[in-house]
């Protein structure tokens, strides 16, 4: 570099057919960056960190479940189920009466569908 040729710096680049066939021949999924027996759609580290919504639950444990999803009765972080049925319940919501006779009668979760996953 003591000459200050800038060629000696930086690479030439060669034109003519034999760089041109060397991209082609590149697979679609190298340019893609999936690699060998991967799935494209979603990465291992997400697979397996993902948490299990789905689970194994009863008829009434999928109504509670659809109160905690449904944002007109207001968040359901940091109350319980009962406690949030009730708060809707004081401030006019006309929370679900059905949802009230499960929590009552027991034998159900009584925090909400994000407790703990959040």
């Amino acid at each position: 570099m003591a000459s200050g040729d800038i060629k000696g710096f930086y690479r030439q680049r060669k034109s003519g057919k034999a760089s041109a066939s060397k991209k082609s021949s590149r697979s679609k999924a190298a340019k893609a960056g999936v690699s060998l027996g991967s799935d494209p759609v979603q990465s291992p580290a997400l697979v397996s960190h993902s948490f299990d919504l789905q689970g194994d639950y009863d008829k009434h444990e999928e109504v509670l479940r659809q109160f905690d999803m449904n944002m007109a009765y207001g968040p359901c972080l940091g109350l319980s189920r009962m406690e949030r049925w009730e708060r809707a319940n004081n401030l006019g919501l006309n929370p679900p009466k059905d949802v009230e006779s499960l929590l009552k009668g027991g034998n159900v979760a009584v925090v909400c569908l994000w407790d703990g996953r959040i």
